[in-house]
């Protein structure tokens, strides 16, 4: 897979997300190559200027469905902002923590991964994204260089 992209409410930030997990597996994408987005159904205007900033700093590219005139689970949206990331979306991994928007990636030609809990959610994103080397570079999963089976040790 050569693209992440993420919802930002509930992935990346509020109830249920865990900040830094998430955002030292999309550092470590980045670092190997991935194209990371954010794709959020944001309503746009002058307040989601806070999340269009973070193009370029935190990931690649920032869609927000007020932006844009579509909104998840439209599969328009998703395909869009593959091709914002110069790739098809057979080549992205979609994170969400709502199941009709995982879905809505998956028809739009996506794999996608339900965010219910962070950790499980960083382990099947490690997996996807695994290049090969992942094992021998400390996982995707972790911002301390330890796998998910190396936690707790």
């Amino acid at each position: 897979m050569r693209g992440l992209v993420l919802d930002f409410g509930g992935v990346l930030a509020g109830f249920g997300a865990d900040a830094d997990l998430m955002a030292g597996l999309v550092d470590a994408a980045r670092r190997r190559g991935v194209r990371t987005a954010i794709l959020s159904n944001d309503p746009g205007g002058p307040a989601g200027q806070r999340l269009r900033d973070l193009a370029g700093v935190f990931v690649d590219e920032v869609v927000l469905s007020g932006d844009v005139g579509m909104a998840k689970p439209d599969t328009r949206i998703y395909r869009l902002t593959a091709a914002r990331l110069g790739l098809d979306p057979g080549e992205c991994v979609f994170v969400d923590d709502l199941v009709a928007n995982v879905r809505g990636a998956v028809a739009s030609g996506m794999v996608g991964v339900h965010h219910a809990d962070a950790a499980q959610a960083a382990e099947e994103i490690g997996i996807l994204l695994d290049s090969g080397d992942a094992r021998e570079s400390g996982g995707w999963g972790s911002v301390d260089g330890r796998g998910p089976s190396d936690r707790g040790r």
